[in-house]
């Protein structure tokens, strides 16, 4: 089988010479939507699929951090049709005019959305007018067994000096001061300095603990047994617990970030028509059950989890959480241009201890 990441390789492939002109004359006759998502976050195959079904030509590009993705839209270097940001991003998008509202008599199938997940937009989308939820997760602790003997159900236990340069945490501002913040109680969303002063002190005490800050390499480090735990995203539990049975994931009691992924339309999308059509069709139950299957991310699609064979996955208290059975679950906010500019500040003055 083709590793999945080839399957992005090759697809990128395509799509930069759809870019120079080599793609079919039905797309170019019905025009294009150019859409920027996270890597290996959609099934190639649906892009085939709409692309057929549509004679739309999908021109597709890739970013990494939410924030490489805000710079590149504010600058407006390139204009795209879709995006795919997380909760805060949309909300600052909000804030700050990048957005157009989405005419949801173009998007039929937004009735498959899970009315939690919808409700749970609003805390960053107050009206459910810019955006469309497509994948949703919690980031808790992902743990090896045969290394962890005592019970994993808290953030304390990234602070345990028994697994020094065992740990891995997130390369991340907003991810590694919820994990302290949680740890002391207070709000992942909080600009009081004095709590931002102890989540700096935790951090900086743990920092000889860690053995890497990273990002999409926790699951491959913790597949192959180089750490004892990591801070995960959830969406990563089930690949990497087929790959490495000794693998367990928790939600600690402290609570976590429930994060929220969504479509949008930024407001100079030359292709607004093309957007709210691709959006509609990754509400459709069948695109959404491939979209899960390819990319193991929880779909907040009713429908389509549903659809979904495997008892055991459909009814995965990780995968799938009543967020009415765990408490202290919050969405990051967006905070403001002085709040990221305070939490960068910290987070700069933690790395450089």
């Amino acid at each position: 089988m083709i590793p999945k990441k080839w399957f992005t390789f090759i697809f990128c492939a395509i799509c930069i010479c759809l870019l120079s002109g080599c793609g079919n004359s039905k797309a170019s006759e019905n025009g294009q939507v150019i859409v920027y998502n996270w890597g290996e976050y959609i099934d190639p195959d649906v892009i085939s699929m709409f692309e057929d079904e549509t004679g739309i030509q999908v021109i597709y590009d890739e970013f990494e951090t939410n924030e490489v993705m805000y710079a590149k839209v504010e600058a407006g270097a390139v204009a795209y049709d879709v995006i795919c940001p997380s909760d805060y991003m949309i909300q600052k998008m909000i804030a700050n005019d990048l957005l157009a509202e989405i005419d949801f008599t173009h998007i039929p199938y937004i009735k498959n959305i899970g009315k939690q997940y919808l409700e749970k937009s609003r805390e960053f989308d107050a009206q459910n007018l810019y955006s469309v939820p497509y994948c949703f997760g919690t980031v808790g602790i992902l743990y090896n067994k045969t290394m962890v003997a005592e019970p994993v159900n808290s953030w304390s236990i990234l602070w345990n000096e028994k697994y020094a340069d065992n740990i891995l945490m997130q390369d991340s501002v907003r991810d590694a001061f919820m994990v302290a913040l949680k740890l002391n109680g207070f709000s992942m969303n909080t600009l009081d300095s004095g709590e931002l002063e102890t989540a700096t002190k935790a951090l900086i005490a743990q920092k000889p603990l860690v053995q890497a800050y990273v990002v999409d390499q926790v699951r491959d480090k913790m597949i192959g047994g180089e750490a004892a735990m990591g801070v995960i995203y959830s969406g990563e539990v089930l690949y990497t617990q087929r790959e490495n049975e000794d693998l367990e994931y928790v939600i600690p009691k402290e609570g976590t970030n429930i994060w929220i992924d969504s479509w949008v339309i930024p407001k100079n999308a030359p292709n607004h028509e093309n957007a709210e059509a691709f959006i509609n069709f990754m509400c459709r139950e069948d695109i959404a059950l491939m979209n899960f299957e390819y990319i193991t991310y929880a779909t907040p699609n009713t429908a389509a989890w549903a659809m979904i064979e495997d008892d055991e996955i459909r009814n995965s208290p990780i995968l799938f959480p009543d967020f009415d059975q765990y408490g202290h679950l919050e969405t990051f906010r967006y905070l403001g241009a002085e709040g990221d500019t305070l939490y960068n500040n910290l987070w700069k003055e933690i790395k450089s201890e």
